[in-house]
């Protein structure tokens, strides 16, 4: 996601937003948020912790920001919203505002500026913290407060936090040197795995989006009905091995198989095959977080951008589905005609249905959690790793910009690719069956993988 929150202050108050229900009452919600701001702050501490302060302030790559960046700016955002939008009060730091303003100044300037030093970002982080929870304590969860209805302000700047994490997680992966993260594997399937490597979803309307998600973004907003036609959908993502078959198929020499800007990025960066892999010995080996490992088969592919996932469709005699039919697949249930939260039902997710929340440091291999499978039969929805799909990111009818239009609409357009599903990079707080990712069709160093389709 390319995006960071930012108000601006100058500006009129902000529309009212979505016309989302309550779910729950004041203060399940306020737990709710303090259980939410309180997991994003521990794993940010664990991203910055594990390193030195020289790497927390390295650019190990013009694509992302020195970590100490994304710390002070996750407090800057914090400070934005929760103590100046929400509680009224007067700036703490207004010199930095700019410095940490992601519109301003691109990543790979950002080595350049004046930045808070580590110790210096930490303190500030945790005094905004402490204030916020104050807030969060006091703070009326009311209906006329657009910011506050259902403790919206709360839940964006916690799934802030967790998306920069993630952002902070991929500059871990590459970042050189030993590994510094360590995690358990993720489970093997539990059975045998679909009964089909493709299941029919048959056409017909569907509910698409949502209008009573508490914390939803104004992307994933208003819910609306979609009429899609029928189509057959990959019961799990494209695997390392079945990439690796287009790969030594000559997938990356022949021009038949990519679009005309695909090609070009092919051939400038002499691409041979998804980033981190690389041939030695006769064996395909890739680089995960500071180790050096061969190439799992039966995992999910990874480190793929838009085009390669295209490509690979196009040589498979397939195509990568439209973000309709992704959420139709993942969301419809046929008996009841309704659309679920996620895949399984409404219940948020757990660790036996979904890889989320950097529990692991890897997707799942296709075919597991059979628990969070959707109502046909496909796994692997939610978490594991983002999936491409054909669509450019647009906004949904009836959309409006909240809390404003910088948010995610200066973004809608044919340059920006959706993605779906999320990774086991992200926080379950960031991750729906609504929940729109968008990312530039080059990048490559998003944990992005891709499952296929094809038309019934």
């Amino acid at each position: 996601m390319t995006h960071s929150p930012a108000p601006d202050t100058s500006r009129p108050a902000p529309s009212a937003g979505p016309d989302r229900t309550k779910p729950m009452d004041t203060e399940r919600l306020r737990e709710r948020a303090l259980a939410a701001l309180l997991a994003a702050r521990e794993r940010t501490t664990l991203l910055t912790d594990s390193v030195d302060d020289h790497e927390l302030t390295a650019q190990h790559s013009p694509l992302m920001s020195p970590l100490v960046w994304d710390l002070a700016h996750i407090g800057n955002q914090e400070e934005l919203w929760l103590l100046r939008a929400v509680a009224g009060r007067e700036a703490m730091r207004p010199e930095i505002d700019g410095l940490y303003d992601a519109f301003q100044h691109p990543r790979a300037t950002r080595p350049s500026l004046p930045l808070l030093p580590p110790a210096e970002a930490r303190s500030y982080t945790a005094e905004v913290r402490d204030r916020a929870l104050d807030v969060l304590d006091g703070a009326v969860l009311r209906d006329d407060r657009p910011l506050l209805r259902s403790g919206f302000a709360f839940g964006m700047i916690a799934q802030h936090e967790q998306q920069h994490d993630e952002t902070m997680l991929i500059t871990h992966q590459l970042r050189s040197g030993p590994a510094v993260l360590t995690a358990p594997k993720p489970p093997a399937p539990t059975d045998a795995g679909p009964s089909s490597p493709e299941v029919l979803v048959e056409g017909g309307p569907f509910t698409m989006g949502t209008s009573t998600e508490p914390w939803a973004l104004d992307n994933e907003c208003p819910a609306h009905v979609r009429d899609v036609p029928a189509f057959f959908i990959d019961t799990t993502p494209v695997t390392c091995g079945a990439y690796l078959r287009f790969v030594e198929d000559g997938g990356y020499a022949q021009q038949r198989w990519w679009t005309p800007e695909g090609w070009t990025m092919v051939r400038e960066h002499e691409l041979t095959a998804p980033l981190f892999w690389y041939r030695d010995a006769g064996q395909w080996l890739r680089r995960r977080f500071g180790v050096t490992e061969p190439v799992p088969e039966r995992e999910p592919v990874l480190h793929v951008s838009w085009y390669e996932a295209d490509a690979y469709a196009r040589w498979a005699g397939r195509r990568l589905p439209s973000e309709a039919e992704w959420e139709k697949a993942a969301r419809h249930d046929p008996a009841s005609g309704r659309s679920r939260r996620y895949p399984w039902g409404d219940e948020d997710p757990a660790p036996e249905r979904a890889n989320l929340g950097q529990r692991h440091l890897r997707p799942a291999p296709a075919g597991a959690y059979a628990a969070g499978q959707s109502a046909l039969g496909v796994r692997q929805l939610i978490g594991d790793v983002w999936e491409w799909t054909a669509s450019d990111f647009l906004p949904y009818p009836g959309f409006s910009a909240f809390p404003y239009r910088e948010y995610s609409e200066v973004f809608f357009g044919p340059a920006h690719k959706v993605l779906r599903g999320g990774s086991f990079a992200v926080d379950p707080v960031a991750c729906r069956g609504t929940f729109r990712n968008w990312d530039l069709p080059v990048r490559r160093q998003i944990f992005s993988g891709f499952r296929t389709a094809r038309d019934a």
